[in-house]
């Protein structure tokens, strides 16, 4: 398979929409970012970042994952394994279509999860370092009970239940007009469907016991007013990375 300007095939036939940034002609490109939207939103995540690091001379890619924006099958939960080996042939196509560049893994929230994850798993993608925004590493270990019950037993009676996460006096960002316009966007997934809640807490699982695993040089941006991501999975996952790394890896925690 190989990239197209619009399309990124996986090694199973199926296409996922694509989204490419440049650095502007006169500038020369020093690097290749490969950025991974969060949970029911979709690569247009990267409409205002993605055209910034191009400023700043960085190639920068970004897909629409499975069950996501314009992606195959959205709505449903494709899998941990399917989504680290969709971000594993998409980073080795980066690297054959741009072999004198660095490669960097930048994940927001369920994209930080699908990198630690596929980074522990069999097949780990190779890049240079990685970019982990608010990742989801809000795990079962670190939930609390009834909160696991519930998931538990909604994802064997009703897992096509949908439901909106109103009520939960959740705000996901104070850039109210961010919220709106994802309000009015058609492609953003307003209303969740169970199983794929039960799927994300299990990549969530993987990506917090994903730790003691990264070695990449890694940067880990948060936000300490997170009400997606509790700051205290954030703190356990931080301080289970390996001692030996900590010379590479470093932790921006904005207040």
């Amino acid at each position: 398979p190989a990239l197209t300007d619009d399309s990124f095939p996986p090694s199973d036939g199926s296409e996922l929409p694509l989204r490419h940034w440049s650095p502007p002609q006169d500038l020369p490109a020093h690097g290749v970012v490969l950025a991974l939207h969060g949970f029911n939103d979709y690569s247009n995540a990267f409409a205002e970042s993605g055209p910034a690091l191009a400023a700043r001379g960085l190639q920068v890619y970004a897909y629409d994952q499975r069950g996501f924006g314009e992606a195959p099958h959205r709505g449903l939960w494709a899998g941990s394994d399917v989504l680290a080996g969709d971000l594993a042939t998409a980073a080795a196509l980066l690297q054959k279509r741009h072999p004198d560049l660095p490669l960097y893994l930048l994940g927001e929230s369920m994209g930080g999860a699908v990198v630690l994850a596929a980074l522990a798993g069999p097949q780990p993608p190779s890049a240079d370092g990685i970019i982990l925004v608010a990742p989801a590493v809000w795990a079962r270990s670190t939930m609390p009970f009834h909160l696991r019950a519930g998931l538990w037993l909604g994802a064997r009676l009703f897992p096509w239940a949908r439901f909106s996460g109103q009520g939960l006096g959740i705000q996901a960002s104070d850039n109210i007009e961010m919220l709106r316009a994802l309000g009015r966007d058609p492609l953003f997934i307003k209303k969740t469907r169970v199983g794929a809640i039960y799927g994300l807490v299990d990549l969530m699982d993987a990506a917090l016991a994903a730790a003691p695993q990264i070695e990449a040089e890694t940067l880990l941006l948060y936000g300490e007013k997170d009400q997606v991501v509790p700051i205290e999975s954030t703190i356990i996952f931080w301080r289970d990375l390996p001692p030996e790394a900590a010379h590479h890896q470093r932790f921006a925690l904005y207040e």
